[in-house]
């Protein structure tokens, strides 16, 4: 069996990794990378470096980033994108190639493949963020989808609704938490030594810009700053820095303005890889932000989440959620009283045991 995996982003990388592993173990499955999209930007640390160093056999590289984000340059990124890979499915076939999640960039290279009948298996379909037009590239992949991997039961049910179908649709949970009962961290003031992090306790930041509300981008990115700079006076933050969204330099620009002024409380990470992220996540005492990990992940690290804004409004969340709009006032006082509440010992409505392991089953399964 021959299997193609798109990877787009360093997000979308580590959730992959348990599925990459396993599937590196199966001898009757041949396993290609066709990496693009940041992983390729040395802006954004040349994360196809990463994949390089796990060994896979064959790695393709497509370059169509462009370095700009505002609206204009994302569209013409998307086109330039389709027109790759139109080149690309036309000299590479597969029994089933993974997609994941909802970047525009995703979206494209699973456009083109339409013509080509190209066997997309589709992770993390039906979820909602509707503070993101990332919501409207989720529906259009699972759309030209064959398989469908999701996450809970009401993702479930909303890809039938998508796909006006039942058939192939698997809830096997978060992919990024099938080894999470096995994660071991590092020791801890070794983590902090290799990014430079005070051995003291920390927030974990991570804010993407909300691409549906793209004008209000600038007064939303001066409240993150504004909040950052006080809760930095009480505890140290660590920021991973934004992907490539549309208008995410603005988000950067005051990360960056911020570290200026607050050089001894701020400290900026552009990647930590998925095994770094999970530890600065396990050792973290807060998390705040508006991104996916926060709603996914976090539970299962006992960690409370200040989601801000409506980036990822819509998903399914466990217990350990504040919700709160971009005002810095409210940010603050929802970090200061998840901080008062100690570590979440409530479930995490994403969590399903060997999901890796049951997506390969699925495959097997069908493609004999």
């Amino acid at each position: 069996m021959k299997i193609g995996v798109l990877t787009s982003s360093r997000a979308d990388y580590g959730i992959y990794l348990p599925l990459l592993n396993a599937l590196k173990k199966e001898q009757d499955i041949s396993l290609e990378i066709i990496a693009f999209g940041t992983h390729l930007s040395r802006f954004h640390g040349y994360t196809v470096d990463v994949i390089k160093n796990d060994c896979y056999h064959t790695i393709h590289e497509i370059s169509s980033l462009i370095t700009n984000d505002n609206e204009e340059s994302i569209s013409t990124a998307y086109g330039l994108t389709v027109l790759k890979f139109a080149e690309f499915w036309a000299k590479h076939s597969y029994d089933v190639v993974f997609c994941l999640g909802d970047r525009y960039e995703m979206s494209a290279a699973v456009q083109a493949g339409i013509p080509f009948q190209v066997n997309f298996a589709h992770i993390h379909g039906g979820e909602t963020t509707l503070g993101a037009i990332d919501n409207i590239y989720r529906h259009q992949i699972s759309l030209a989808s064959s398989f469908h991997f999701v996450a809970t039961e009401t993702f479930k049910y909303k890809v039938e609704q998508i796909t006006g179908t039942s058939d192939c649709i698997y809830n096997v949970g978060s992919l990024s938490l099938s080894d999470i009962q096995v994660f071991k961290p590092k020791d801890k003031s070794n983590f902090l030594k290799e990014y430079n992090i005070p051995f003291k306790d920390y927030a974990l930041v991570t804010f993407h810009p909300e691409t549906v509300s793209s004008k209000d981008n600038l007064i939303y990115a001066q409240e993150m700053k504004l909040a950052l700079r006080k809760i930095s006076n009480l505890i140290p933050v660590i920021v991973t820095m934004p992907n490539a969204d549309t208008l995410g330099s603005i988000y950067r620009e005051k990360l960056m303005e911020l570290r200026h002024e607050q050089p001894d409380g701020i400290i900026l990470i552009e990647n930590f890889g998925k095994e770094n992220y999970f530890n600065a996540m396990y050792y973290a005492k807060v998390l705040i932000g508006n991104t996916s990990s926060g709603i996914i992940e976090a539970a299962s690290f006992k960690k409370y989440v200040i989601n801000v804004g409506d980036r990822q409004k819509g998903r399914v969340q466990s217990k350990n959620i504040f919700n709160v709009p971009f005002k810095s006032d409210e940010i603050i006082s929802s970090v200061n009283e998840a901080l008062s509440l100690g570590e979440y010992n409530g479930e995490n409505a994403y969590y399903k045991e060997n999901a890796a392991e049951n997506i390969i089953h699925v495959l097997h399964k069908n493609l004999k």
